[in-house]
């Protein structure tokens, strides 16, 4: 039989990730690579089949004509993949896969996990911390763990609210030695603040917070809540922190809160399919993160 000549499986994993999300960035952070490595991926793919894919549009991509179709087809081929994997692998352990923004898994999900993984369930569970939304219907994930104001839940989803937790601005006692005037909302508007992706956090948080008249802000952009967090606590500047992502670093003095306020925003929700709702698996995660958002 003659040798089938095929692209970079890697390369097709890229071009799939972007397809779906539509962003190089977002792409590389479900892949776990840097959006300089997804964007090498897309013009190997490209030269190889002598055709243009994707293109820009705005700040993400979009797929061109011949990207659609390619798209539709390396799409239908992974999950055929996917489903020759779950057939092939044994059944004697459960697998619960779980996609998870960044921030909660890491400062306080996975310090928890045993309790989910061990007697008497010996589970395995695996916890993806990515800002990507998995396609459930394709069973990329079983379940996924958002922050978010209003999930759709009209459709093949449901959700459920787990917390709505206070949001504040936080700092290191060094920083606030340095700068000990920043006491209103008018004082923290006008120093470098600590960003995710955007300043769109900030600036819904002050206009909560009730300042009208918000100038420009400014500061780095760090793209992750934990990641501005710990750039907080290395003494760069004031992050916006919840209940959930900075409750140790309070307890320990590592961050203070720099005003006081009664702001709160996005809520800790858990999502997945309407029809896996009440699988056993399912109630015990859900179960499970109620009762560690329970004890903050």
């Amino acid at each position: 039989m003659m040798r089938r000549r095929l692209p970079s499986l890697i390369a097709l994993r890229a071009f799939e990730a972007v397809g779906r999300t539509g962003s190089v960035r977002a792409a590389g952070d479900e892949l776990a690579v840097s959006h300089t490595v997804v964007s090498r991926h897309l013009q190997n793919l490209q030269k190889f089949l002598g055709v243009a894919l994707v293109r820009g549009e705005g700040r993400g991509v979009i797929l061109t004509e011949a990207g659609v179709n390619f798209h539709a087809q390396i799409s239908q081929a992974f999950d055929i993949i996917a489903r020759a994997t779950t057939s092939a692998r044994p059944t004697s352990l459960p697998t619960l896969n779980i996609w998870c923004i960044p921030g909660i898994a890491n400062r306080l999900l996975l310090s928890r996990l045993p309790e989910l993984t061990g007697p008497p369930r010996n589970w395995e569970v695996n916890l993806q911390p990515t800002l990507t939304h998995p396609d459930l219907s394709r069973a990329e994930a079983d379940a996924e763990i958002v922050y978010a104001d209003v999930i759709d839940s009209r459709g093949p989803l449901m959700a459920e609210i787990l917390l709505r937790p206070r949001v504040f601005p936080v700092a290191s006692p060094a920083y606030l030695a340095r700068y000990p005037a920043i006491t209103s909302l008018e004082d923290l508007s006008q120093i470098a603040l600590i960003h995710e992706e955007s300043t769109m956090q900030w600036t819904r948080w002050f206009e909560l917070a009730g300042l009208d008249d918000l100038p420009p802000l400014r500061g780095q952009r760090l793209w992750h809540a934990h990641l501005a967090i710990e750039a907080a606590r290395l003494g760069q500047g004031v992050a916006l922190g919840n209940e959930v992502l900075v409750e140790d670093d309070l307890r320990s003095g590592a961050l203070v809160e720099v005003i006081s306020s009664s702001v709160y925003m996005e809520t800790y929700q858990l999502v997945a399919l309407r029809e896996r709702w009440d699988d056993p698996e399912i109630v015990a995660l859900r179960n499970w993160l109620k009762q560690v958002l329970s004890e903050i």
